[in-house]
């Protein structure tokens, strides 16, 4: 269970070192889409698609599995000891699949925040400006305050007025 987790961790770094690599060039994905398209499907000079960089789910997650299914391949010959079982495998896909999400993630975030830099300074400065007019104006408006609340109106004479008893004595309807 520890292994499998210590490569799980390991493969996440590693999806998000393939993701990075991949931001920076494509020349590997380039390379196989002139080999098996023809002139007219190939890739356009400004696409930046990769393996795993600008793909959906499942096209990352075939190739990821295509990826790790040649290195389990290599191994079995190179080390005939049975180090690439079944759990390992999926553990490295799905370690793999994570980490490029995850380094998306922290790609677009920081692009967003570099993007959003300049308008933050100005949006803070001007809600420190606003909270500081705030502050001044309850400074000034508390004297007045008190003084309304010393003062009460004085009330207008009541005027009394007949109770529902009497009025109804006065219609006839009691004795």
């Amino acid at each position: 269970m520890t292994l499998e987790l210590i490569v799980f961790i390991a493969t996440i770094l590693f999806g998000a070192l393939l993701y990075w690599r991949e931001s920076n060039g494509n020349g590997l994905y380039r390379f196989f889409n002139k080999i098996v398209n023809s002139k007219e499907l190939q890739m356009k000079p400004d696409d930046k698609t990769g393996f795993v960089y600008q793909q959906s789910f499942l096209l990352r997650l075939v190739f990821i599995s295509f990826l790790f299914l040649i290195g389990i391949v290599i191994t079995r010959f190179v080390i005939p000891i049975d180090l690439a079982t079944l759990s390992l495998f999926a553990s490295m896909i799905a370690g793999t699949v994570l980490g490029t999400y995850l380094a998306n993630f922290i790609f677009k975030s920081s692009e967003v925040i570099d993007e959003k830099s300049d308008s933050l300074e100005d949006i803070v400065h001007d809600t420190i400006e606003k909270g500081k007019d705030m502050l001044g104006d309850l400074k000034q408006k508390e004297a007045p305050i008190k003084e309304i609340i010393e003062e009460p109106e004085p009330e207008a004479p009541k005027v009394e007025k007949k109770s529902a008893r009497e009025r109804l004595k006065d219609k006839g309807y009691l004795k």
